[in-house]
């Protein structure tokens, strides 16, 4: 072969190592493509799959423009339309979930600012759900009930439940907060989503109160009995025992009290402890019939409480005894501070003094009831009982004081405990779920002896106030009630045996043997130190929730 023959030949190979190297890398990509197609789809590994860290999203956005961008968790994600679908690879997770909801799944990027908040409550019974089962925000309707009820939802997310004969008995706010309604339409209770529960007296009150466990494990619990009035209640152990501190504050001004703790049927219970213990000769004083009926003034002519519930309650003419002078001191003592919750409420949420005379009326109002002899004999006869009692207990405060061995009856339960007089407004529920309010001074008269899986019993309402629970209705109330009740009558009559020991001899009253007083061992205890700021914020929480149920019971609202 002559020169130029070999130099073509050369030329041509050259190119064809050229044309190779060009070619090597298109097919080493082809191959990797082809084995990919073989491969199952696997989190992450495309471009619309979903990222490992949480489920992804499907279907439209109706709160907003779906993500796009780089995904810090995993590998980029194609950059969808603002206005078309999400990505809709599949998820390893579990099911999708709507756009724009407030729960981001660990390790996913949170919401872009700007982007609409969405509702993280659980949805009502007729919200709109998206592609794949998730729920958005409840759609406004009514959905009607297979025993008649209804649920009606607004615009605003806002739930109105209606019984089947037409009456509204709760409506749910947004944010979760439920408000239950009496039969008159009237706020009776308000339960926030954080457990803070309001209840109404009938003549403007309220009492609110919480519930928590603090980093110590122990139980704490706040109640607001007015608007500058109430208490905190913090557990401890003891020598093996339980006890409740309780600590009252009154205008700013605090001070605590102990209660001794027992079990009855895997439950705690506390019941009440004298402060201190009198001499057998002054209980034999309070005890026993005094030598000729005492005619005693008590100086509530003016008392604007008293002119309140002037159609509802009457003292005694004349006193033979102790027991009926405190069966009226205590019931006096409960009505005195009911009207002063109420006009303190009705002050700090209505400053206008009209206001304050509507909210408070007067006492017969829709029910002109008052206490019948037979009410108050029955009052008298736990008093009684009650200084018997105590009397036992100041001889031999160790055997009172001690730890019962295993089990022990509730003062709530007692058969010789039927009679209560409300310590602290609340609200009862009526065998058709309606609920109706219970105010400081009504009167219940337990009927079972043995509570429900719930810890509630029957009790007939013997007597109530303007708008409360008519007298004669059955109502459920709770054990732990009624042992406040009962905890709270103990103290009001050792409250009225300290007025009786520093009065004797005088205004009628006949002269008493020795006053001089021992004080109970283990009843004393310093107050908590953050009990008035607890219960100023407390305050100031429950009238958040006032306003937000207000503005979702008015009508029309949300729509």
């Amino acid at each position: 072969m002559n020169r130029e023959g070999l130099w073509v030949k050369g030329a041509a190979n050259w190119i064809a190592v050229f044309v190779l190297i060009l070619l090597i890398p298109a097919l080493a990509g082809s191959e990797t493509s082809a084995a990919q197609k073989d491969k199952p789809a696997s989190a992450g590994a495309s471009s619309t799959a979903a990222p490992k860290t949480g489920p992804s999203a499907s279907g439209p956005s109706k709160t907003g423009p779906a993500a796009s961008g780089p995904s810090k968790t995993g590998p980029a994600a194609s950059a969808p339309s603002k206005t078309g679908p999400a990505a809709t690879g599949p998820s390893k997770t579990g099911p999708a979930v709507a756009a724009g909801n407030r729960s981001t799944a660990p390790g996913a990027a949170p919401p872009k600012a700007g982007a609409p908040a969405a509702n993280t409550h659980p949805a009502a019974p007729n919200s709109a759900s998206k592609p794949g089962g998730a729920a958005t925000a409840p759609r406004p309707g009514t959905e009607t009930h297979a025993n008649g009820s209804k649920t009606v939802t607004r615009a605003d997310g806002s739930r109105a439940e209606v019984n089947p004969s037409g009456k509204t008995t709760s409506i749910t706010t947004r944010s979760g907060t439920t408000a239950r309604l009496s039969a008159d339409g009237r706020v009776s209770s308000i339960h926030t989503a954080d457990g803070m529960t309001i209840s109404h007296a009938a003549g403007g009150g309220r009492v609110v109160s919480s519930e928590h466990v603090n980093a110590r494990g122990e139980h704490i619990r706040a109640v607001n009995t007015s608007a500058r009035s109430g208490y905190v209640d913090h557990t401890f152990m003891r020598g093996g025992r339980p006890y409740m501190r309780r600590t009252y504050v009154v205008d700013g001004r605090a001070y605590a009290r102990v209660y001794p703790g027992y079990y009855y049927r895997g439950r705690i219970y506390y019941g009440y402890a004298p402060g201190f213990y009198y001499g057998p000769a002054f209980y034999g004083w309070v005890y026993d019939p005094w030598g000729a009926p005492v005619v005693y003034g008590w100086g509530w002519g003016g008392a604007l409480w008293y002119g309140y519930y002037g159609g509802y309650f009457a003292p005694y003419a004349v006193y033979p005894s102790a027991n009926l002078w405190l069966t009226d001191y205590v019931i006096s003592q409960n009505l005195q501070a009911a009207y002063e919750a109420g006009v303190a409420s009705a002050q700090a949420n209505a400053p206008a003094q009209g206001q304050v005379a509507q909210n408070l009326g007067t006492a017969g109002g829709s029910n002109p009831v008052v206490l019948t002899p037979e009410t108050k004999q029955a009052i008298a006869d736990e008093v009684k009982a009650e200084l018997a009692a105590e009397k036992a207990a100041a001889a031999n405060p160790a055997a009172a004081s001690a730890a019962p061995a295993g089990d022990q009856l509730p003062d709530a339960l007692k058969p010789t405990n039927r009679t209560f007089i409300v310590a602290t407004a609340l609200t009862g529920q009526l065998p058709d779920g309606m609920e109706c309010s219970l105010s400081q001074g009504d009167i219940l008269t337990r009927i079972d002896d043995t509570p429900d899986v719930n810890q509630n019993v029957k009790a007939l309402v013997s007597a109530g106030q303007k708008n409360d629970c008519k007298p004669g209705a059955q109502i459920a109330v709770a054990v732990n009630d009624l042992q406040d009740m009962h905890n709270a009558f103990r103290e009001k009559i050792d409250d009225g045996l300290k007025t009786l020991a520093d009065n004797q001899g005088k205004n009628g009253l006949p002269p008493a043997p020795s006053t001089a007083a021992t004080p109970f061992p283990g009843s004393q205890a310093q107050p908590d130190l953050d009990a008035v700021a607890n219960l100023q914020k407390q305050e100031q929480d429950a009238d958040a929730a006032e306003k937000e149920v207000a503005r979702s019971a008015t009508p029309g609202a949300g729509n």
